[in-house]
């Protein structure tokens, strides 16, 4: 039996609109579904990041475990530099006071003549009024080490005269005290300014003008591997010590002896 067309319409109409509805619903289901998610993903990117990144340190660490050694070798050669005696019948020979435009070029032709290579301790206000000395001593291979300023007795400073004695001297890794007057203080200053404080095995004391034969001998008698021997480029007339120096390098070099610079 037909239903009346006025009945029927709204019937139609009721279900037509219901499945409208429903399809439309399920769009609206999947973007929350698919789409948020793609959204918080994109914004976390930043975040994910960090902690995807532990990864990345990885590679730096098992470098780093790599680079120990390498820094462990390094430190036992820098330190067994100083082990003088290793290196069988070497002396160093060291000069003070300079540099002098007379007597230091003289004491470096004779080095040069010998194939010697020395260390000299400076005089910061003489490196100051020489700077070309200091470039031709650097050049021929010979080491630089800080001798103070001017020379004075340092144990008797104040310690702000102290530290000004030290830091204004030349820079070295090297430091000489004056007169070997040092104690724990002098050491400690230099320490702080990252020098060594060297001093000597032999003093030629050639500072005293003895003679050559002397100086000759003190430095013939004291030669022993690893001895570090004290004479002076500086501080007045050094002819004795040219002449000396000379003489007892030809017969040391024949009794088997090399002459090294100290690590400074």
């Amino acid at each position: 039996m037909t239903k009346p067309p006025g009945k029927l319409l709204p019937l139609v109409a009721a279900l037509l609109c219901g499945a409208v509805l429903a399809q439309a619903a399920e769009p609206a289901d999947h973007s929350v579904t698919t789409a948020a998610p793609a959204v918080r993903a994109s914004a976390h990117a930043p975040l994910s990041i960090p902690v995807a990144r532990p990864a990345t340190p990885a590679g730096p660490r098992k470098q780093q475990q790599e680079h120990p050694p390498q820094r462990r070798t390094s430190t036992t050669t820098t330190a067994g530099d100083w082990n003088l005696t290793k290196h069988g019948k070497v002396l160093y020979l060291t000069f003070d006071d300079g540099p002098q435009q007379e007597w230091t070029p003289k004491i470096l032709q004779v080095l040069a003549k010998h194939r010697a290579k020395a260390t000299f301790f400076v005089l910061g206000r003489e490196a100051a009024a020489h700077p070309d000395l200091i470039a031709r001593t650097r050049a021929a291979g010979h080491r630089i080490g800080n001798h103070t300023w001017d020379h004075p007795k340092l144990t008797q400073l104040p310690p702000a005269r102290l530290r000004q004695e030290i830091s204004s001297g030349v820079k070295s890794k090297c430091f000489r005290p004056p007169f070997r007057d040092t104690n724990a203080q002098v050491a400690a200053v230099a320490a702080a300014y990252h020098q060594r404080q060297v001093l000597w095995d032999i003093d030629t004391k050639d500072w005293s003008k003895p003679g050559t034969a002397k100086v000759e001998r003190a430095i013939l008698q004291g030669a022993r591997p690893g001895a570090i021997i004290l004479m002076h480029d500086g501080g007045g007339n050094r002819a004795e010590t040219v002449a000396a120096l000379d003489s007892a390098l030809t017969k040391l070099t024949r009794q088997g002896y090399t002459y090294r610079a100290l690590p400074c």
